[in-house]
């Protein structure tokens, strides 16, 4: 992976540990300041007017160890309901609005997706599990993966051929669950690329049967711990930023105004630890996450990945990071840059050709979910790509 020499403590000797992030300013990080300063003004503008983007927002831009930019814009908790009479949110007294803070929690949603990854990277690198090694191999009962002889390196890439979906949430107990899990055949021919949830539901189950560890412990012990990320892992966390006043029929399950319990419906259903979503983080958090990967998968003494297992997981076509697209990733898109994004309005990018990284947490699904515009998320991007310049 390419990382600037600068990046790494040498003390004039031979180059050593990664050093650890540091505040300053876009200057001092090598980016314009007027685009940075611009990217923080729109970032702000998300959170206002009447039907805003998002409900709050926080934002982190850096480059190498430097973080450029942090800063909070709106509301962690803006509304008590959703009124779908008037098709908008029921305000709260200014008094009983929570801003948003740089250390918000937010509810990542699909950002998830990204830890399971790493989670199998490692086992990748110990020998446990094998890229092109059939999910039969492991879980031999999951009789629909074994007779389409899905592979992992198809869940990773999203090429088993499994629907995005499954609607768990509406099973009556963990075994029907699991039950339907086994029996899901694909929709679409195996190598045919559809992003799918059921991809991470099975690599969390094969994690999980060669480790014989829950993923929250795996992604505990394997990744947040060793980097220090002690404001990330699995919910409840009563202190995140609200999400949606779930109820039906915009919802799949009536559950009320959410806040500190896993949006995502089937994640609910599967007790909030799932492969595809149920993580929670800070922006600062995340950064250190795309510090390490950035670094070949360190970060200051701590080792969660070694540099050629980084290198395949963020190499063409990508496995479980998406690669340059331009949809969310904005100009980064086209030169190498990986990231994600998460349904509840996250998203993270890092580009290793300039080391750079841009970590955009909202909860644009407060009060309730609407049709996805990631606009904001690519012009974010393109300010920090043209910064990097």
């Amino acid at each position: 992976m390419p990382t600037l020499a600068a990046d790494y403590a040498g003390g004039g000797g031979p180059l050593t540990a990664p050093r650890l992030l540091r505040p300053g300013t876009p200057d001092r990080a090598g980016l314009d300041t007027d685009e940075m300063t611009r990217l923080v003004r729109e970032v702000r503008a998300l959170t206002r007017g009447e039907r805003p983007w998002c409900a709050g927002a926080v934002v982190l831009a850096g480059r190498g160890p430097v973080i450029a930019v942090e800063e909070a814009a709106g509301y962690a908790v803006r509304y008590s309901a959703y009124d779908p009479v008037a098709d908008a949110g029921v305000e709260l007294p200014p008094e009983q609005r929570v801003p948003a803070r740089t250390d918000t929690p937010f509810d990542l949603a699909s950002l998830t997706k990204l830890f399971t990854t790493v989670a199998a990277m490692q086992q990748l690198e110990r020998g446990t599990l094998g890229i092109d090694a059939l999910v039969s191999a492991y879980l031999p009962e999951f009789t629909a993966a074994a007779e389409h002889r899905i592979s992992v390196r198809q869940l990773l890439t999203h090429t088993s051929g499994l629907r995005p979906e499954l609607p768990l949430y509406a099973c009556p107990d963990d075994r029907a669950r699991l039950d339907a899990l086994r029996s899901e055949a694909p929709s679409a021919e195996p190598g045919t690329h559809v992003y799918s949830d059921l991809n991470m539901l099975l690599l969390q189950h094969v994690l999980e049967r060669i480790t014989r560890r829950p993923l929250d412990v795996l992604v505990r012990e394997g990744i947040t711990r060793p980097l220090g990320m002690a404001a990330t892992g699995f919910g409840p966390r009563p202190d995140a930023a609200a999400t949606e006043d779930q109820r039906t029929p915009w919802a799949k399950a009536d559950r009320g105004m959410l806040r500190g319990d896993v949006h995502d419906e089937n994640a609910w259903a599967l007790g909030g630890v799932a492969g595809h979503a149920g993580l929670f983080s800070t922006v600062r958090d995340l950064a250190v996450f795309c510090r390490a990967l950035l670094c070949g998968g360190s970060y200051g003494t701590a080792r969660i990945l070694g540099p050629d297992f980084v290198e395949l997981m963020l190499a063409a076509p990508g496995l479980g990071f998406g690669l340059d697209q331009e949809w969310f990733m904005g100009s980064l898109a086209g030169r190498g840059a990986a990231g994600h994004t998460g349904f509840t309005g996250t998203s993270l990018v890092m580009d290793p050709a300039t080391d750079t990284f841009l970590i955009l947490l909202a909860n644009t699904v407060h009060p309730r979910r609407r049709s996805a515009d990631s606009g904001p998320r690519a012009r974010a991007a393109t300010r920090l790509a043209r910064a990097a310049r």
